[in-house]
This record gives C-alpha cells, structure tokens and sequence, in this order.
C-alpha cells in the first residue's frame, strides 16, 4: 500500500484539467451533431427533419453566445491553453470561430430550406443508384434522408476545433472531423446525380491523399522537435538556430494540406468540380467555412513555427500566391458555368487573402478575419441564389438548376430582385468601393505593403488580376440585365422563402461591410 500511494498522487498531480467553459462553444456544436445522429432513429420523416432543424439553427445560435462570452472573458484572463494545450483559448482563435459560426449560420437556414422532398437540392436517398428503380420509389414517396443536418454540424465543430487546435495531433483530427462529412454531402445532390457522385469521390481521394502529406508533416516536426505541442515546438524551433531537412520539409509538407484545404495552386484542381458537382448549399459552406477555418489554422502555425523559417519559405510563399492569383483570375475567364466560375474566383481570393499572411500579428489578424467575412456572406448568398435559379422550357415547365451562364440570359429583366442581390455579391468580389470586398482587399492589401515594400509586386499582381477578374463578374451582370431573355432562359422558384431572406440579407450584409466597416475592424484589432 505504501509503495502504490506515491503512484498514486503522481497520478493526481498530471491528470489534466479540463476547462469546460472554454470548451462549451464546441461542446455545443458535436453535442447537437450526437443528438441529431440520434433523432435519425425515430420512424416519423417530417418530425426528424423538424427536430434537426430546429437543432441545428439552436445550436449554432447557442454557440455564437458561447463565443461572444468567452472573447470578452479572455481580454480579462489574457490567452492560454486549455485541456492539457490541446486547444488555445485566444481572441485570434475566437475571432475567427465567431466569423465561422456567422458565415456557417447562414449556410445553414438555406440548407434547411433547400432540404425538402423532390424539390430540392439533395437526393432523397443519395446511396441509391442514379436512375435506378429505387431512386424513382424514393422519389415517388417523398423519401427524406435528414443526416444531413448531423453532417452538417460535426463538419462545422470540426472547422471550430481546427481553427483553436493547441497541438498538431488536434489539428489533424479536427482536420478530418471538417473534411468527412464534406465528402459525403458533396455527393448528396439530387440532379445530375452522377456529377454529384463524382464531385464526393474526387474530393475524398484528393483530400486523403492531402491528408496523408499533412500527418507526414506532423510526423517530421515532431521527429525534429520532440512535441506536438505548438507553443513548446516554437520554443524549440527557436533554441536550435540550424535548420535540418526534417524541419524544412516536414513545414512544407504541413502546407500542403492547407493549401489543399483553402485551394491553393497548384492543390486547387478538386475544387471547379466539386463546386459544381455539389448541391449550391453545401459549395456555399464548403467555399466559405473551411477558408474560414483553414486561415484560422494557418494565422496560428505561421505565428508560432513559420514566422522563424520566414526567408525559407518565403519564395515558396510568393511562387504559390501568384501562380493562385493568377491560375484563378485568367481561368476563370474562361468559364461557361456559374459554379465554376465561383470556384476559380474562390481560388483567386485565396491568393489576395495569403498576401496579408506576411503583414504584423494584429494586422494580418483583422485584415484576413475581415476578408473572409466579407468573402464568405457574399459567397453564401451567391451560391443561394445559384441554388434557386431553374431552367424553365418553353411551356414553363421548372426543371433543375440554370448553372449554365447562357441560362441567366434577362434574368434580371424577370426577376430584378434576386439579380440585384446577386449582382451585389459579384461587385463584391471584384472589390469595387461600398461593398465588403473592396474593404478586404484594401486592408490585405495594407497589411502585406506594411510588412515589407517588396511586396509591392505582389499587390501590383493582385490589383492587375482585380481589374481582370471583374471582366467574368460583370459579364454575369450584363447577361442578367441587358441581355434579351430567351424563351427558355432561367427562372427564379416561387419557393424557397428562408434562402430569398437569407440572400437579401447577405446582400444587405455585404454593403454594411462596405461602408460601416470600422465597427467591426475595431473588434478584430482588440482581438489581434
């Protein structure tokens, strides 16, 4: 007995503390994706899809509150690391959840909306075969699936878990927990089920095979530093001024997986056709949240490991940041459909946003927090509107969605509504002044120039790919306003109440950034 009781107080002095208040935005979130996982076993359709939808629009609201709570408790208890530095409690971190759950809120009231029987966005039964005779059964009883909505959460409580992971075991997990739920509703779409299909399978394979660089990574780093630990690796990085293979490539391979998450060139090639595989709802969210998180991530492990390997991979920085600026702007050109012009201007943006990585800590903080904002409500309500707009032949009958752009020919003229809005995210992507994008631009922009001068050749770069980008945007304007409608040119459903409200407000949104943007600069910067 006197030999195990030492044992046993070692024990209690290492068992790790968890801290549960910092924790409850997440708790939330995966709590909510159990419980719905749980209604999924109740025989009664309309009843789960009411529940889980209820749960979903609940939860994410509960834990916006939980955010809001705890970024006002750090700036009195300062930064630390929680659950044993399994996850870091900060306001870069909570900032950046706080963007999250706004952009996946939204992204969520039109995927409720757009989860009804036969006439939405997803197959009622995705597992069946397209065509087969137990799609048109399911189709024919009004079959509902609604899993979606568990999905839907573990992938939104893994991009929250992403962005604060304290330690790179964390951040792979977390990784995962984003990345599978994507894959399956990827290829959750009702039409063109086979182009659904395959959007779901490239982006799995794609994704485990970035995936597999990423742990590589880890592995490197820790076999060079002897910790997973983000804060101790820095420490260590720090004290040993030689720098080995191991450190190097394991770093380069750790980006390999963001770059693949946030679509950087030359990782971008599953994204154009996820995009458009996908049902709107889910590119929405996929464009918009995990850019959101993956710079959250990427804020935190260039601060604590790349900042001292910055004249390492600096060329690298530069030679990705233009070849993505510009692989997306002039490809995007090219375009005839919709979606996949989103998905290249996606990967455009992503090359503006990486220029404010090399700005100061507060600086590239607010900048980048304020672009994907900006970014990501113009991106969910442009994919809301693509979601909604329907080919329609000559008798008037209402097929599936008109992503084809010649589709959207005078669709302004039919229905000026829902073009305006749409028109108004466009302006906000090609950074034209009273919207959103315009200031996001300006501040990442600021923020690299600040950094250092030379890095005036890249915003040169990024302003020459602006001007060209808004080419593509305004060609959409034009089509939808001063072209003549054809007789079978799209239309907009008469549906869909919730994802027209959500449009108007993004759009509503994305002009209060353009021109009331200080408010919200002056959190990010308390936050920085």
């Amino acid at each position: 007995m006197n030999a195990i009781l030492p044992v046993l107080v070692k024990t209690l002095e290492v068992t790790p503390v968890v801290e549960w208040d910092a924790l409850s935005p997440l708790l939330v979130l995966l709590g909510a994706a159990v419980l719905a996982t749980l209604i999924e076993a109740f025989p009664w359709p309309s009843f789960r899809k009411g529940a889980n939808a209820f749960l979903t629009i609940a939860s994410i609201l509960a834990a916006i509150v939980l955010v809001g709570w705890r970024f006002i408790a750090v700036g009195h208890q300062g930064a630390r690391q929680i659950a044993a530095g399994t996850f870091m409690e900060d306001r870069l971190s909570l900032g950046f959840q706080l963007v999250l759950l706004v952009v996946g809120l939204l992204a969520a009231l039109v995927v409720v909306d757009r989860s009804t029987p036969n006439d939405g966005s997803f197959a009622p039964q995705a597992a069946d075969t397209p065509g087969s005779s137990q799609e048109d059964y399911a189709i024919k009883i009004r079959y509902q699936r609604t899993e979606l909505y568990a999905l839907f959460l573990f992938s939104l409580g893994g991009m929250m878990a992403f962005i604060s992971a304290g330690n790179l075991l964390t951040l792979f997990v977390a990784l995962e927990l984003m990345s599978l739920p994507l894959y399956i509703m990827s290829a959750m779409g009702r039409r063109r089920r086979l182009l659904s299909q395959e959007a779901g399978l490239k982006y799995f394979i794609l994704g485990a095979f970035a995936s597999a660089f990423f742990l590589m990574g880890i592995t490197m780093l820790y076999g060079y530093t002897g910790t997973l630990n983000l804060i101790e690796m820095s420490t260590a990085v720090s004290l040993n001024p030689g720098l080995d293979w191991m450190l190097l490539t394991g770093g380069a391979m750790l980006l390999v997986g963001l770059f693949f998450k946030v679509s950087a060139v030359p990782f971008h090639a599953w994204a154009p056709d996820v995009y458009q595989g996908a049902p709107s709802p889910i590119s929405g969210f996929m464009a918009a949240g995990v850019k959101v998180a993956a710079f959250g991530a990427l804020l935190h492990l260039y601060g604590f490991l790349y900042t001292q390997l910055s004249w390492d991979f600096v060329i690298l920085m530069w030679v990705v940041i233009i070849a993505t600026i510009v692989v997306g702007t002039f490809l995007g050109i090219v375009q005839s459909d919709v979606k996949r012009m989103l998905a290249y201007s996606s990967i455009a943006h992503v090359g503006f946003i990486m220029i404010a990585l090399f700005g100061a800590a507060a600086t590239a903080f607010a900048s980048i927090a304020f672009y994907v904002l900006a970014y990501g409500v113009a991106t969910i309500g442009a994919f809301a509107v693509v979601s909604i707009v329907r080919d329609e032949d000559a008798e008037g009958t209402v097929r599936g969605e008109a992503s084809a752009l010649s589709s959207w020919d005078g669709l302004g003229r039919k229905h000026p509504a829902m073009a305006a809005a749409m028109a108004i995210f466009l302006l906000s992507f090609a950074g034209i002044p009273l919207t959103g994008g315009f200031i996001g631009k300006f501040l990442v922009f600021e923020a690299g120039l600040a950094a250092d001068p030379a890095n005036g050749t890249l915003i040169l770069i990024g302003l020459l790919a602006s001007v060209v980008t808004a080419f593509f945007y305004f060609r959409v304007i034009m089509r939808m306003f001063f072209t003549e409608p054809a007789p079978d040119t799209a239309t907009i459903s008469a549906g869909d109440g919730l994802t027209k409200c959500v449009i108007v407000l993004c759009a509503l949104t994305t002009v209060a950034l353009g021109v009331a943007s200080q408010p919200l600069l002056a959190l990010f910067t308390l936050g920085a």
